[in-house]
């Protein structure tokens, strides 16, 4: 009696599989090595259906079924898992194409869009001027200016719209500044002659003509204030700050209030406390005169004929020296503004005083909040350290 050949396992990658009595071992080796590709990974990629019709009519009894089915079930969960990775991944690459500040479209080549993120979905006339203009352009629409881009990959055209409204202020507020500094530099000599001369002609003049030579000198001093705000603005700003009163602020307050024009009739209340604490006695007594001045613009911006008040007060809270202004005059306008250069609603404004203040109040590490009460209250906070 011959002895039957013992077959040689089947190597599945290459050649078809024959009919034979595998062992269970070997079928399901067989069956893993069909679904395995050359990472360990199940998959479906080396399964040939010619193969696989071999393999399975060699699984006779239970075992290797129960075997295939654990197989099978390995399958699934990796299937689910990939799938599962693959949603967490677009998820993720959603939410970051999303917080971009940039308008993103992806074109087809047959100039459907592939995809739009929200901001491209709020852009629609953007797009429209771009597309006329080529893309790769700066555009206007609505007092803004973006940067529109094209870009091609794999087939796709991706075009963004970048805000670059802020760039663009930033860098004419930089032009705006240089002229500034260089005018303020060039009228400064002269004031400083009229000054002089207004001051000798206030030496000699009579009951008659010495009103009109002091509010001459109030101009000059307010075209003086304007120049070394100018300065103070265009070269930046360092606080000097020193250990004293907080009564020697008021005192400068009153000084300057002195040295401004207004109407009507306005009732100051000062409320400095007697305490010591670290400040720029200059920058903040610009400051404080710029917030002065304010509230009596404000009030004279009204046409009721109301008793005009302005309070001011300081005093140490924990670790800041705090200054609030309160006055009832006319509501603030523009409030997204408030602290932008050269931005003003007032005729004899320059729209720098403001913005000054904030620069000097950062300078000493604090903040300027106008506080939503039933009066108008702006509020100043400095950090009281040397």
């Amino acid at each position: 009696m011959k002895k039957s050949k013992r077959l040689k396992r089947p190597y599945l990658k290459n050649s078809p599989l024959k009919r034979s009595h595998l062992k269970r071992s070997d079928k399901a080796s067989s069956f893993k090595g069909l679904l395995e590709n050359e990472n360990n990974v199940i998959s479906l990629e080396n399964f040939k259906p010619k193969e696989s019709e071999d393999l399975l009519e060699n699984f006779s009894n239970k075992k290797d079924m129960q075997e295939l089915l654990e197989l099978l079930n390995q399958f699934i969960l990796q299937s689910y898992k990939v799938e599962k990775e693959f949603k967490d991944y677009k998820a993720l690459y959603e939410w970051v194409i999303e917080i971009l500040p940039q308008a993103i479209w992806v074109m087809n080549e047959n100039g459907s869009f592939f995809y739009k993120n929200s901001l491209a979905n709020q852009s629609h006339e953007v797009f429209n001027k771009a597309k006329l203009g080529n893309f790769n352009t700066e555009i206007e629409h609505e007092n803004k200016s973006y940067l529109v881009q094209q870009n091609s990959i794999q087939g796709k055209q991706i075009i963004t719209a970048t805000d670059i409204s802020a760039q663009k202020r930033q860098e004419r507020l930089a032009s705006m500044g240089k002229i500034s500094a260089h005018l303020a530099h060039e009228i400064r000599n002269p004031v400083g002659s009229i000054s002089l001369l207004a001051s000798v002609l206030l030496k000699h003049a009579n009951e008659k003509t010495k009103p009109i030579v002091v509010e001459l000198q109030k101009a000059l001093w307010r075209v003086e204030r304007i120049i070394k705000a100018t300065l103070l603005f265009s070269k930046g700003i360092q606080a000097n700050r020193t250990k004293q009163s907080l009564k020697t602020l008021e005192s400068d307050l009153k000084e300057a209030l002195n040295c401004y024009t207004y109407s009507k009739d306005i009732d100051f209340l000062f409320n400095f406390s007697d305490e010591e604490g670290f400040f720029d006695f200059d920058l903040m007594g610009i400051v404080l005169q710029n917030f002065l001045y304010n509230a009596i613009d404000a009030i004279e911006a009204l046409e009721e004929s109301e008793q005009g008040q302005v309070k001011i007060e300081a005093f140490i809270q924990n670790e800041f020296i705090v200054f609030t202004i309160i006055d009832n005059g006319k509501e603030v306008e523009n409030k997204s503004t408030l602290f932008e250069p050269f931005e003003t609603t007032k005729l004899k404004g320059n729209g720098l005083g403001l913005a000054l203040s904030l620069q000097v109040v950062k300078a000493h590490e604090g903040s300027i909040a106008l506080l939503e009460n039933q009066e108008k209250t702006f509020e100043i906070r400095i950090l009281n350290a040397s």
